[in-house]
């Protein structure tokens, strides 16, 4: 991997935890589902400090993830012949029947 992709990919891990941070602080329970995670993993992610977040980023793993792994969900969040609104509905609904993230 090269050190371009890395870099990119610390600053996607950044731009990730500290969004994922505000929402969990924000409304937790909103943030669980929208992140897909669980209150365990949510608690843990809200109690980091920036120097954690940051020393956490500079992976070279992405730590976030394409929740939509079935072609339903892709679907149904491409289909053009619906509204927007009635795709997102659609997405979110498929999107919470996904089991959440836990602390392994």
């Amino acid at each position: 991997m090269t050190t371009g992709t890395t870099n990119e990919i610390g600053d996607l891990n950044l731009t990730y935890l500290l969004l994922a941070q505000r929402l969990v602080k924000e409304d937790l329970a909103s943030a669980m589902f929208r992140l897909g995670m669980s209150r365990e993993l949510a608690d843990l992610l809200g109690n980091l400090s920036l120097s954690q977040i940051v020393k956490l980023a500079n992976s070279s793993l992405l730590l976030c993830r394409f929740r939509f792994d079935e072609h339903p969900i892709l679907s149904a969040l491409t289909h053009d012949g619906k509204s927007l609104a009635l795709q997102q509905s659609h997405a979110a609904i498929l999107l919470s029947g996904q089991q959440v993230e836990a602390l392994c």
